[in-house]
């Protein structure tokens, strides 16, 4: 009888997921500074969305990537470790090069490899929890991890006003240059960054192939694994599939091309999204044509047309949670200085003070979440899963419509901790909803493609928030989080319909 899968203690959970508060240090310092180095570098916020879309187009390619190749690694240091630890060598690299760019094409640059190295870090992650854990543990993985990403960003995201007002750091700087304050915390994240990440690859033994294989059979043999559907799409479906985006996408280029004056240039990242996406199914119908489909990207596109139906649906409802973040993550800097301390000059006092706020709020939030992530556990159990969700993700959208509505920057803590809610919330539930649908030797690559439905709200994000804000609400970015806000009650709602998979 194959042996079913031990059980790990707290310490061990705790050690497998510590690194992930390094990954969240990363991660919050850029979602917190990065809009302000550009705009300190000389970048419109009209143009931010342009800029910020480096990350998640990075994401969208770079996790499917590492997915598949971690499910098919196994060496010296194990399955998932080799990628957690030579992301980290180059994301700290990163951060310390980060906010000591002279030029806005330098930060942009280093926005692209910083979120690439990042994404080569974190997405192992995900699947490390499915093969380091039996399936009654995994909510508990995932809740760790969250804990963690709470923790991690409340002192990432606070850091610049740390420095200024503990240390007596300067947080303003020449017109041009980056304030001592925010390049002190990007040195401070880079070096947790890879210290949590290798405390991780240390203290924790990877199973090994056989083992898992030997893990997931005694899941079958319970009635309890996951089913692996084979994808039957045909290559005539492909084909078809790839003429009728690579076709939309260019008529919508020319529709943008012909109305500039009126349309936004942002627009033009949505054309490209449904060109690169119908490109990718005729390079996958050729391959499938030819009977040559051994190859990764072939198994990539063939396993996102055979995703689980719980993973279809979850894929609506993280669509929708994650253009709302994607939102705050652009446009909340500006917003704030403008609405709040009524100043949108990047090298003025009052736009320094309110940039500062936003970090602080950013701690709020990810504050907040530390705590709901040991709340959502008990919600669950008065309720389900599914309703926990829809509670969480309404606070947050009520919470960023509220800014157009408060104008005391001080009251906006109370708007933070709604989001908190929903962040913790988003980063859990739907992988606790996901995690007992996918099977294990393709739980990488399936982590990678969901990733999709995070990273493709970001890109249209940044492709209609720059011409909602300039053309629809007159250069107000602050509606910008009410329209995130009303895209996360929605998400809110689509979660009744996903189908709770078996839980083991």
């Amino acid at each position: 009888m194959n042996k079913s899968q031990p059980t790990l203690n707290f310490w061990q959970i705790w050690n497998m997921c510590f690194g992930f508060m390094g990954i969240q240090f990363g991660f919050a310092l850029q979602n917190a500074n990065v809009s302000r180095i550009f705009e300190t570098l000389g970048a419109d916020y009209n143009n931010m969305a342009v800029l910020w879309v480096a990350a998640p187009i990075t994401g969208l390619i770079i996790q499917p990537i590492i997915g598949y190749f971690s499910d098919k690694t196994w060496n010296r240091l194990g399955r998932r470790r080799p990628y957690f630890l030579f992301g980290a060598i180059a994301a700290s690299l990163a951060l310390f090069i980060m906010p000591n760019s002279p030029a806005l094409w330098v930060a942009a640059g280093m926005l692209w490899i910083m979120d690439a190295s990042i994404n080569v870090s974190m997405e192992p992650f995900r699947a490390f929890v499915g093969d380091m854990l039996p399936k009654k543990q995994r909510p508990l993985g995932y809740a760790m991890q969250s804990f963690f990403i709470g923790v991690g960003a409340v002192v990432a995201s606070s850091l610049p006003w740390m420095m200024t007002n503990w240390f007596d750091v300067s947080n303003v700087a020449q017109a041009g240059l980056i304030p001592d304050s925010v390049k002190y915390s990007f040195y401070a994240g880079g070096t947790i960054f890879f210290l949590c990440v290798a405390w991780t690859v240390y203290s924790t033994k990877e199973y090994s192939p056989e083992e898992l294989a030997e893990f997931e059979q005694a899941e079958v043999d319970k009635g309890l694994g996951a089913q692996v559907v084979e994808n039957i799409r045909s290559p005539a479906s492909y084909l078809k599939g790839g003429a009728i985006f690579t076709l939309l996408g260019l008529i919508l280029a020319l529709v943008i091309a012909v109305n500039i004056e009126r349309l936004d240039k942002n627009l033009y990242i949505a054309a490209g999204m449904l060109v690169a996406f119908g490109v990718c199914q005729l390079l996958a119908g050729w391959f499938a044509k030819r009977q040559s489909t051994a190859n990764g990207f072939s198994e990539v596109m063939n396993d996102l047309f055979a995703m689980p139906v719980a993973m279809r649906q979850l894929a609506v409802v993280q669509f929708f949670s994650w253009f709302a973040f994607f939102a705050m993550w652009i446009y909340m800097t500006s917003g704030v200085a403008s609405f709040h301390f009524g100043s949108k000059d990047p090298s003025s006092l009052a736009y320094n003070e309110g940039a500062d706020w936003v970090g602080v709020l950013y701690a709020v939030y990810n504050g907040t979440s530390i705590f709901a992530a040991i709340l959502i556990p008990i919600i669950v159990k008065l309720t389900n899963l599914r309703f926990a969700h829809l509670i969480n993700l309404g606070l947050g959208g009520l919470g960023f419509i509220s800014f157009l509505i408060i104008r005391d920057p001080n009251w906006l803590v109370l708007s933070m901790v709604g989001v908190g809610f929903a962040w913790a919330s988003v980063l859990s539930v739907p992988y606790a909803l996901l995690s007992n649908a996918l099977p294990i030797k393709k739980l990488g690559v399936y982590m990678g493609i969901f990733n999709f439905f995070i990273v493709i709200p970001q890109i249209l994000a940044a492709s209609i928030l720059g011409f909602l804000v300039t053309k629809v609400f007159n250069n107000e970015p602050i509606y910008a989080l009410v329209v995130g806000g009303c895209s996360m009650l929605i998400a809110g709602l689509m979660t009744l319909r996903v189908q709770v998979p078996t839980e083991g």
